[in-house]
């Protein structure tokens, strides 16, 4: 069972993930997210130092989640190629199942937060690694990193804004055909 502390830490985690989805980083002050979360404006920092170490431990909670789907289940023995469907359809589904951490890891990913995280890491992430292996066996373009990542998220982002802001059901087929053009696309 998770103790007071644990929980008005989870609950604030919560609200700021609503929060910032709702309204961005600089549209959702600290008082805003305690409010939401139920506690006075100061329990906020007890827990964090800052509001951005609340959106660096956020950002890293999220992308666990992330990374922990989108490896489930994805076998070495099958093709590149298959493991990138899967892969990539996992991702999309959790995106579409998650609209609010979608949101969140956009804003990020456009933030000056992760400048600051690529350049301070050596990780390279699961995806990436996907893309570098499969350009590697020469299975797509011979292209930059950002092209392939461009062409690979691309319509998977589209999709999965599209269902975030205006709700719009997206099934199993269109992950299907969707994730299936990411890779047409990055054929060589």
């Amino acid at each position: 069972m998770a103790s007071k502390k644990e929980e008005k830490r989870a609950a604030l985690m919560q609200a700021a993930l609503e929060l910032f989805a709702e309204q961005g980083f600089s549209g959702s002050p600290t008082a805003l997210i305690a409010k939401r979360a139920g506690v006075a404006s100061g329990t906020l920092f007890f827990h964090f130092t800052s509001k951005e170490d609340l959106i660096r431990e956020l950002f890293e909670q999220v992308r666990g989640k992330v990374e922990k789907t989108i490896s489930e289940d994805t076998r070495d023995q099958v093709s590149l190629r298959e493991r990138f469907l899967q892969t990539f359809a996992r991702l999309l589904r959790y995106f579409l199942d998650n609209p609010d951490e979608f949101k969140f890891l956009e804003l990020y990913h456009f933030s000056p937060f992760n400048e600051e995280r690529c350049c301070n890491s050596g990780e390279a992430a699961p995806l990436k690694d996907l893309l570098l292996q499969a350009r590697q066996q020469g299975l797509i373009k011979d292209a930059p990193l950002l092209f392939l990542e461009a062409i690979a998220f691309g319509p998977i982002a589209s999709l999965a804004k599209e269902h975030a802001n205006r709700r719009t059901p997206i099934d199993d087929e269109l992950v299907r055909l969707t994730v299936e053009a990411c890779w047409e696309g990055l054929k060589s």
